[in-house]
């Protein structure tokens, strides 16, 4: 009689998901896409990476963080790295987006061993998914071959973005436009393991009065941890104030701990808490808190999701000589 093959469950459905996708039509990336023009491309980025992230520990989380704010409001064509009056990145919202000089750093590497071929979308996403591995997240897999877009505009910024103070159905809302899922938006919140945030993103949380008396005003956070904020956050909600780590406990590994956070009502925003006063949402976290392993397997296909948002293919974008000005 023959033997049965058995093949792991997350296996199986790592393979279907990556079936399921490469048949949807409009999706035309590649993993060996500078297999022939630039076969040392990702071994480029990663470095550049590696030798940015050495010096700055702090710049996985900037490096995650832009790419969400790339993906999400043009797709991923690198459109929050062009500069210029009206740009996304002009916009109040992008202020404090980091991570341009690296994705620079490795352009100009690129640019002189394999002239006009490596996007800077492909860039942008590639530096997102090795500073993730880096600070000790998940090795991930993403195919390449996007063009940089021509368009950035500020006003496009707002209508597409997650704003801190977020209820969960407006949240959902901005997922599902973009062809993400409830899983995908619990997933990449984990994102929030890593990196920091102003004052203005979370003081309306709390207040402190002239007299110093503290005031909890979202009761969903642990009073304690508030309070800890208010230290932090001396100057009330200026943007220009001290930055404060997403993640109180390990602010530069790239773990569960987030979830963790949540369940103990310690995340940082108003957007983090909601995960846990959902019922639609709680037991996700629940998981991601007790089993680390089920929170990478599944970051792996929601950063594959993220980073295929709206790519531009051949003719519908370029490949820009410099990532912050069109050809």
């Amino acid at each position: 009689m023959a033997e049965t093959l058995h093949i792991p469950y997350h296996l199986l459905t790592f393979v279907l998901f990556h079936l399921a996708l490469f048949a949807s039509s409009s999706y035309s990336l590649s993993f060996d896409f500078y297999a022939t023009s630039c076969p040392t491309a990702e071994i480029i980025v990663k470095n550049t990476v590696r030798e940015a992230s050495s010096l700055d520990p702090t710049l996985p989380g900037k490096l995650l963080r832009l790419v969400f704010h790339d993906c999400f409001v043009e797709g991923c064509d690198a459109s929050i790295l062009l500069q210029g009056n009206g740009t996304e990145r002009s916009d109040p919202a992008n202020s404090f987006l980091g991570g341009f000089s690296t994705i620079d750093s490795a352009k100009r590497v690129l640019e002189f061993f394999c002239p006009g071929t490596v996007s800077c979308a492909d860039i942008l996403a590639l530096a997102a998914r090795d500073a993730v591995e880096f600070a000790g997240g998940p090795s991930v897999q993403i195919p390449t071959g996007r063009r940089d877009g021509r368009i950035s505009l500020a006003s496009n910024v707002r209508p597409n973005i997650i704003d801190t103070s977020f209820t969960m159905d407006q949240m959902l809302k901005i997922f599902s436009a973009k062809g993400l899922s409830l899983d995908d938006l619990v997933t990449l919140s984990g994102a929030h393991t890593i990196g920091s945030a102003h004052c203005n993103a979370f003081m309306d949380r709390f207040k402190v009065d002239s007299k110093g008396n503290f005031t909890l005003i979202d009761s969903s956070l642990d009073r304690e941890y508030a309070a800890q904020l208010t230290k932090r956050c001396p100057g009330g909600a200026a943007a220009t104030s001290p930055t404060t780590d997403n993640d109180p406990e390990t602010p530069n590994l790239f773990d569960n701990q987030y979830y963790k956070d949540l369940l103990a009502h310690k995340g940082l925003f108003q957007s983090d808490s909601v995960l846990v006063s959902d019922k639609r949402t709680i037991s996700k976290v629940q998981n991601f808190a007790n089993n680390q392993d089920s929170f990478f397997e599944r970051w792996e296909q929601s950063f594959l999701r993220l980073t295929s948002i709206g790519v531009k293919i051949d003719n519908e974008g370029e490949v820009r000589q410099l990532c912050a000005v069109v050809n």
